[in-house]
């Protein structure tokens, strides 16, 4: 039985007939250009956005989940985040325990070192770095032990080491046994950690598969406009436009 299943997702004119499945112990990368639907298939996943078509999540309908529970078992990491208050990082990463009414420390100081914040976890978050506050949200969903990892362009913000880490927190995520959805554009990245791509464009499926299956030369110089040169047998994958 697959993690999520995803049928005939409709949200006009954001997206048309979107239809996948995501086993648990999987990575999956969303991949398109700007505006092909990418950020608005998350926010359907999480069930911030009303749609059409069916989502099912561990062989239950997610829209028939109490909230609660979707709560503790759908976690998402939007493309951007921002606090109204000066928090410090510890009590950011807090609430991500708010749908347990709990404070499990344990699992808030696994995420901080997963993460590599908990050196600053006493500082307010307003006061670091894009790339650190970036980290910072990304540690409040792992507190929450999702089932399901949903992150809109984690990556964005981050330098190369950074980059690097994230993914394989991610991917390690995934290998015990959770699923994550990842929105990406760095293809080189998303071919090295991601079990299969879902490739978007003009809000439909272009194709889903393997990395090898979905990135193409003809595929993607069709999508995104420019000619790319894929080399997947290098270590790491290597992608670029020419």
């Amino acid at each position: 039985m697959a993690l999520i299943d995803v049928r005939g997702l409709d949200l006009p004119p954001r997206l048309a007939g979107v239809s996948f499945s995501l086993e648990a112990g999987e990575m999956l990368g969303v991949i398109g250009p700007n505006g092909s639907g990418k950020s608005t298939l998350l926010h359907c996943l999480a069930g911030l956005l009303p749609c059409r078509g069916g989502i099912d999540f561990d062989g239950r309908p997610a829209d028939a989940l109490p909230p609660r529970q979707r709560a503790r078992s759908i976690g998402l990491l939007p493309q951007t985040c921002d606090s109204a208050w000066s928090l410090s990082v510890e009590d950011v990463v807090a609430l991500g325990r708010l749908p347990w009414d709990d404070r499990d420390e344990g699992a808030m100081r696994l995420a901080m070192q997963q993460t590599g914040v908990e050196a600053f976890r006493h500082r307010k978050v307003d006061h670091l770095s894009g790339g650190e506050r970036a980290r910072v949200w990304l540690a409040r969903v792992l507190a929450g032990r999702p089932r399901l990892l949903l992150a809109d362009e984690p990556i964005a913000s981050l330098d190369l080491y950074h980059q690097r880490s994230v993914m394989e927190t991610l991917r390690r995520y995934a290998d015990a046994g959770n699923g994550v959805v990842i929105a990406i554009h760095d293809f080189s990245l998303a071919a090295r950690y991601c079990d299969r791509l879902c490739l978007m464009h003009g809000g439909r499926l272009d194709a889903f598969g393997t990395p090898a299956e979905v990135l193409t030369e003809n595929r993607l110089t069709r999508v995104f406009r420019v000619p790319v040169h894929v080399d997947l047998a290098a270590r790491p994958p290597v992608i670029t436009t020419q």
